[in-house]
């Protein structure tokens, strides 16, 4: 791959050095296949980040409601079918509980290039309405320069006390 092409590819390590900008040194985390080989295995070996392991998204919801409890700013790591079976997490602890649970969602087929209203996938095309209807903000991370709206993301969450979710629309190097 050139130079050139390389610039316009989301990169794992990118993503990291927006998540640590934002203040973020616990990651809560189940594996997914868009996030996990250049995202989720480097924060699991990063001495500055703790990952706790997850089996069910919505309880990864509650941990980040507890961290930010306890003083601690924390990122749920999910794929986005985990977002859509943990709605009413969603709603009663990170929505009306007004927690700032911050999310990084991968979504897991979703087309290069294509925006997730129009993908073939209706899983994908489902995401950004049923965010839409909880109220909570969302943010596509696609190339490299979306990387930059992460930390604001998250300092706005926290400003206001309500959650927040970026979406990772390819899979970063």
């Amino acid at each position: 791959m050139g130079e050139t092409a390389l610039n316009q590819v989301l990169r794992g390590d990118a993503l990291i050095a927006a998540i640590k900008r934002a203040g973020i040194r616990f990651i809560v985390a189940l594996p997914d296949r868009t996030t996990s080989e250049h995202l989720l295995k480097p924060l699991l070996a990063d001495p500055q980040m703790r990952v706790v392991q997850v089996c069910k998204e919505d309880e990864g919801i509650s941990i980040c409601a507890g961290l930010y409890a306890a003083g601690q700013r924390s990122l749920l790591l999910m794929q986005h079918t985990g977002l859509l079976d943990s709605v009413n997490a969603m709603r009663g602890i990170a929505v009306e509980g007004r927690n700032p649970v911050c999310m990084m969602v991968g979504l897991l087929n979703k087309e290069p290039g294509i925006a997730p209203a129009d993908s073939k996938s209706y899983g994908v095309r489902v995401v950004e309405p049923v965010l839409d209807a909880l109220g909570i903000a969302h943010h596509l991370i696609e190339r490299p320069g979306d990387v930059e709206r992460i930390a604001p993301a998250v300092e706005d969450a926290y400003a206001r006390s309500a959650p927040v979710v970026m979406l990772i629309g390819t899979e970063p190097l």
